[in-house]
């Protein structure tokens, strides 16, 4: 049922994912004490997040500018102190509005 290749991909990834977590161990067994590497770091996961999440935002909806209109609701009402459902929920509906308006 599967080919020799889907084992192969499965393997191939399977060392990727395990090295990426295993290799950090390794490099680094003392605490990190440089202040501009430690504060690196600490965003890295913030970028991360944001690198994959923003192109999903403005192409998950049939038009760019509803997915931007959802990006640029969301800032807003999550600057203003709003929680992740009303963020979530404001966006819903500027897309909603946008996409019926266009």
């Amino acid at each position: 049922m599967f080919d020799r290749r889907v084992y192969m991909s499965l393997i191939i990834m399977i060392l990727t994912v395990y090295s990426i977590r295993v290799i950090p161990f390794i490099i680094f067994r003392k605490e990190i004490k440089n202040k501009w590497i430690r504060s690196f770091l600490y965003y890295v996961p913030y970028v991360t997040l944001s690198v994959m999440t923003f192109p999903a935002i403005i192409n998950a909806t049939s038009s760019v500018w509803a997915g931007a209109a959802a990006l640029g609701t969301g800032i807003v009402i999550s600057l203003i102190g709003g929680d992740l459902f009303t963020v979530a929920i404001s966006a819903c509906v500027a897309v909603f509005l946008t996409e019926l308006f266009i």
